[in-house]
């Protein structure tokens, strides 16, 4: 049965805020005058804007001269009553505020407007005092450190050069944005860091609003496998038996497409569902991309970038906390960021508030030439969690498996030149392994022989 809490016991719970003033402090955060009967509500009012103005709290003639409402001091009041009075206040408002966030929901249905609804409800139910007295700074300096570590769910992006520029990797519960032109390669950064997630032993979705879920898929199996996308459907009897191998080692991967123009709501119910039906509960979430999302709210304009963009982005974000995951989708890039060799908040489409939302932001300045070449480049645009904004990070890029590749302990990237890859086809032919070989290891590890003679072959052409 639901306590009832009288007008009486009201104006004890003023009254014991009368004689012991900290009483009001330490619930003034959730103290409400319009929760109060009617009849006491002008000495609710009284009392919070006498302590607002002056800092102390009114006297009892005050109280009767301003009110009428007469108040007398309650005898032999000790520490347990005043315990008592902060576990029942808080209980009298939760309750006060759900009442009047249902009544004011039921009109908002009425009306048609159900997006306030669901934060008017979880609004009322987590009214609660301050308890968290936050962190002892000195206590324990290991153990705080490993429980920031623990609690972010840090997850390394599985390139050791990306990691050092995060301080160690990607949080759970973030917002990462990857910004790119047309043809950067957004979707293939994205499905590189789904295979080095869920190979670590991750689960999640990818999520695709451009992509078909089958090509999506088939690039994968290439980066999977070390089998070019142009010959996957010539091996397939290689591909299905290495997916297999390492699908019995890894983490669960799910490929989806929406599409454009869906919201957030239809990925957080897709998301459900598939953790109802088939146990997948998500460590990352990979969503290809933010600007061909819708907002929830209808009222939006689509052809209004910087709101849509701004809710789009806020609802996102929410959507990782809640769902305390990795969380990466990608933006487009305007037409300015075109001839750049630096990207700032201008070049993305939409503007300043992606950047604002996102807890990091990271610029993809690769294009198709660069990445024949086997380059791969990341600049920081926004970090939370480091100090690397406008810094670069170099990896390298396999053309054939379109694996993206993390170039070791020196971030600057050095493009082999022709006579080092002719070096190193002569050194193989003789059996002698020097570092140049190591060096283009590094860029075209898992290339055919084939390759590299055609690569020969334009040198000499050139020549």
């Amino acid at each position: 049965m639901s306590k009832e809490y009288t007008p009486d016991l009201q104006k004890l719970f003023l009254e014991m805020m009368m004689q012991n003033a900290q009483n009001y402090v330490r619930v003034q955060n959730i103290y409400n005058p319009e929760n109060f009967d009617r009849s006491l509500r002008d000495a609710a009012v009284f009392i919070q804007e006498h302590c607002t103005n002056h800092t102390t709290m009114p006297t009892y003639e005050q109280l009767l001269a301003t009110t009428g409402m007469e108040a007398k001091p309650i005898p032999d009041m000790v520490d347990g009553h005043n315990d008592w009075f902060l576990e029942e206040f808080e209980g009298f408002t939760r309750r006060n505020e759900l009442e009047r966030a249902i009544l004011k929901s039921a009109d908002l249905l009425e009306q048609g407007d159900y997006d306030p609804v669901e934060k008017l409800i979880k609004d009322a139910v987590q009214i609660s005092l301050t308890k968290d007295m936050g962190t002892d700074y000195f206590a324990d300096p290991r153990a705080r450190l490993m429980a920031l570590k623990d609690n972010n769910g840090q997850v390394s992006t599985g390139w050791p050069a990306m990691d050092r520029k995060l301080f160690g990797g990607m949080n759970k519960g973030e917002l990462n944005i990857f910004a790119g032109g047309s043809g950067s390669g957004k979707s293939l950064f994205m499905q590189n860091l789904a295979v080095n997630w869920v190979t670590a032993g991750l689960s999640g979705c990818y999520v695709t609003l451009e992509l078909s879920e089958g090509l999506s898929a088939m690039r994968i199996d290439s980066m999977l496998t070390n089998v070019s996308t142009k010959e996957v459907f010539r091996d397939l009897d290689t591909v299905e038996m290495k997916v297999k191998m390492v699908g019995k080692k890894s983490g669960k991967l799910r490929i989806k497409y929406m599409p454009a123009q869906s919201t957030v709501n239809d990925i957080r119910a897709f998301l459900k569902e598939l953790e109802i039906t088939q146990g997948l509960k998500a460590d990352f979430l990979l969503i290809d991309y933010l600007d061909l999302l819708m907002p929830v709210s209808a009222k939006v304009s689509p052809s209004d970038l910087f709101v849509k963009d701004k809710y789009v982005s806020e609802e996102l974000r929410n959507l990782a906390k809640e769902l305390d995951c990795i969380f990466v989708t990608a933006s487009q890039l305007n037409r300015s960021a075109v001839e750049e060799i630096e990207f700032d908040h201008s070049h993305i489409s939409g503007g300043i508030s992606k950047i604002n939302t996102a807890d990091n932001v990271f610029g993809i300045f690769t294009s198709r030439a660069m990445r024949e070449r086997g380059r791969y480049q990341i600049q920081l645009m926004k970090t939370r969690s480091s100090s690397g904004v406008g810094q670069k990070v170099d990896l390298g890029f396999d053309l054939e498996s379109l694996r993206i590749l993390d170039l070791g302990e020196d971030d600057d990237y050095q493009q082999p030149t022709g006579s080092k890859i002719m070096d190193s086809i002569k050194n193989k032919a003789d059996g002698v392994v020097d570092s140049g070989d190591a060096e283009v290891g590094k860029i075209t590890a898992n290339i055919q022989s084939s390759k590299l003679k055609d690569m020969l072959a334009g040198l000499k052409q050139n020549d």
